[in-house]
């Protein structure tokens, strides 16, 4: 959907929010546990009907539903109607209907910020994700991780950053795959010293990525 056309459609949708671009939540408090536990099978039944599911973060009582159509890349009206369902499921269940969940962000300081895209890329195993303005984004494709973006040094710095990113995994096999997909990808290994721990690699513009084991 156009943003403009999905701004006003949520207005008319309180209780779902857009938590990033592409990508909507539902988000609420239901009396017991019990009741969330059957509010997820309500809506598992409707996203049958629906031949659309959401994601699903059971936390006690309270849930958040994300709804996104990865085939569009991006939001389309079955996940407005989705939602719409969601609350009305909700609602009817004396869930409470809370406001969006905080959203963590990480800005990459470049240069030349296409450049680096397919090293975080690959690193991260993110997808991109484009913005209405033509800028693309990288997204955990489940949800969980923060937004990684880029954005203009004006003038260039030089000089070591002071934060770095840490990706864990769950074998050695898997680090190593993600080490060199990650190299392939235009990164370089800074250091295999501390392997199968964790291995240092780094964009083309010295940016510090960790894979690690555990």
């Amino acid at each position: 959907m156009e943003p403009s056309d999905l701004k006003a459609a949520l207005a008319d949708l309180p209780g779902v929010h857009e938590a990033a671009v592409g990508r909507l939540e539902v988000h609420v408090k239901a009396p017991t546990f019990a009741d969330a536990v059957t509010l997820v099978a309500d809506v598992a039944a409707v996203a049958e009907e629906l031949d659309h599911h959401p994601d699903v973060d059971l936390r006690y009582d309270h849930v958040t539903f994300g709804l996104s159509t990865h085939s569009a890349g991006g939001v389309t009206r079955l996940d407005l109607d989705l939602g719409q369902r969601i609350v009305a499921l909700a609602t009817a269940k004396g869930a409470e209907l809370l406001p969006p969940r905080p959203r963590v962000e990480l800005g990459v300081d470049a240069v030349d910020g296409a450049a680096l895209l397919p090293f975080w890329k690959a690193g991260l195993g993110y997808r991109e994700q484009r913005l209405p303005d033509g800028r693309t984004e990288l997204h955990d494709p489940n949800g969980v991780g923060p937004v990684v973006w880029f954005q203009q040094m004006d003038p260039p710095r030089t000089g070591r950053n002071r934060l770095h990113l840490d990706v864990y995994l769950a074998d050695r096999e898997s680090c190593e795959r993600r080490v060199a997909e990650s190299v392939a990808a235009g990164g370089r290994l800074v250091t295999d010293e501390f392997a199968p721990r964790w291995w240092v690699l780094a964009d083309a513009e010295g940016n510090e990525l960790c894979v690690c084991q555990g």
